[in-house]
């Protein structure tokens, strides 16, 4: 028994001691510019911020929408499968990380028999009393070079990609129900003004129609006056059908129906913080949570490759028993009836073409990795000088559409009087109209574009999540 304590003792030395045949990790240069560009960047104040330090919380200032956030994060499906696989991914390190220590178990039973006096033979007792008790373990190998440490690091770091993986999700969650947010309330800005444009060219068809009683228009007029009538009817059941839509969309994010009082009723009304105004270099793309999970996969395949750089290399398991019987437990080592054995198995592999494959394979497997962390990175990259590109120029859209509706607005105005004066046709008034509603839409689209793109940037910047330091996170295992 002392002995296998001993080598018990031993084997978990040289455990907590091994090391792995794992290559160093160096993460390879960012693929992408040091400074964002300079035509999506040329409107931009000078302030700077750390996006990893965002939360959703001060950048949503509307408090409808707030709640409305903070209910999707608890009943959102996706993000509750996005949670559930952090944690099998979790379960499965636990499994790995146990192959580091020995599995003991241990059974005992006993009996107890009364014999019949006509059966025994004189001298003999009339009862009998046997005990067994066997404590075991169960081919343990041995850590020499890092096999088992190396999985267990590669399953430590799929656990840690899969939580940037759930962190990513929480970003996506946030920003796409601030803008399933924001489309609704413009939306419903365009029905209420196709509403708006109905009853108004209701208003002049009446007119145009008593006129035409009076001989003072042709039936031409009455005509052209009836058809943008019909035109802002049908922009209305656009209008509804794309409201409806919004709200279902809306009620699928957020995990459940919406109630009325959080809907919002209009754009204008939807409050978000001052705008975000990125100052730092390209590197703090290195925070996000998808860079941050392809990271880890690097990691992972690094320690892949010191497996399969231990399983040329022989393996030690082993396996020891303790067996006892006895009338009497206390004394099981002292009347010599304890019984132990420790068996030692040595395995080498001489050629074993498996091996030489799964090493080829942890190679590629780690350049893929390599690969996919650059693309991580550019693909985050592309996302911000996107979203600052849309944010410089939208600027300038929406300066431009007003002045343009300002006009149109002017211009239907005159082109009413002129007609109710007699001085031109009803024509000049429709096409008027026309111009006038197509850029009242437009002025709202843009507004909508100006809104969506400061989530966008928000959200491609990594906000919305308090990420861990990045000294922290890189940290491995």
């Amino acid at each position: 028994m002392p002995t296998i304590l001993l080598s018990l003792a031993l084997g978990l030395a040289l455990l907590l001691s091994g090391c792995t045949l794992a290559p160093k990790v160096v993460l390879p240069e960012p693929p992408v510019a040091s400074q964002w560009p300079a035509t999506a960047t040329a409107a931009a104040p000078a302030a700077a911020f750390d996006p990893a330090a965002l939360d959703w919380r001060p950048f949503v200032a509307d408090a409808s929408l707030q709640r409305l956030i903070e209910m999707a994060l608890e009943g959102n499906r996706d993000l509750r499968l996005a949670c559930l696989a952090v944690e099998r991914t979790r379960a499965l390190y636990g499994v790995q990380r146990s192959e580091l220590f020995p599995a003991i178990t241990g059974t005992a039973g006993g009996s107890r028999q009364r014999h019949s006096v006509d059966l025994l033979s004189e001298g003999q007792p009339t009862r009998s009393e046997h005990y067994a008790a066997d404590l075991g373990v169960l081919s343990w190998e041995i850590d020499f070079f890092g096999r088992i440490r190396s999985l267990k690091d590669e399953a430590m770091q799929q656990y840690l990609a899969s939580e940037q993986g759930r962190r990513g999700a929480q970003i996506l969650l946030v920003a796409s129900v601030a803008e399933a947010y924001l489309t609704l309330a413009a939306d419903l800005d365009g029905l209420a003004l196709a509403r708006q444009t109905l009853q108004t060219q209701q208003d002049a068809y009446g007119l145009v129609r008593r006129q035409a009683e009076q001989a003072l228009v042709t039936e031409l007029d009455v005509r052209r006056a009836q058809i943008p009538v019909e035109t802002a009817r049908a922009d209305m059941a656009r209008y509804s059908l794309r409201v409806a839509q919004d709200r279902h969309a809306l009620d699928l994010l957020v995990g459940s129906a919406v109630p009325e009082a959080l809907l919002p009723r209009g754009l204008s009304q939807v409050a978000l913080a001052q705008e975000v105004v990125p100052g730092l270099p390209s590197e703090v793309l290195l925070a996000r949570p998808d860079v941050l999970a392809a990271e880890h996969q690097l990691r992972a395949a690094h320690a892949i490759i010191g497996a399969a750089r231990a399983a040329f290399f022989p393996r030690l398991a082993l396996t020891s028993t303790v067996g006892t019987a006895s009338t009497e437990l206390s004394r099981l080592f002292e009347n010599g009836r304890g019984t132990w054995a420790f068996a030692p198995a040595l395995s080498m592999p001489i050629f074993d073409a498996r091996v030489w494959s799964a090493y080829r394979v942890s190679g590629v497997q780690r350049q893929i990795a390599v690969t996919q962390y650059e693309r991580a990175i550019q693909s985050a990259f592309r996302e911000v000088a996107d979203a600052l590109a849309l944010r410089r120029t939208v600027a300038e859209q929406r300066a431009a559409q007003e002045a343009l509706v300002e006009a149109l607005t002017e211009t239907h105005r005159l082109a009413q009087m002129r007609f109710e004066r007699g001085i031109d046709s009803y024509l000049s008034v429709l096409d008027a109209q026309r111009s006038l509603f197509a850029g009242q839409q437009g002025l709202i689209a843009v507004q909508l574009a100006q809104r969506l793109s400061q989530v966008q940037l928000f959200a491609a910047l990594g906000g919305g999540w308090q990420a861990p330091a990045r000294a922290a996170v890189g940290a491995g295992s």
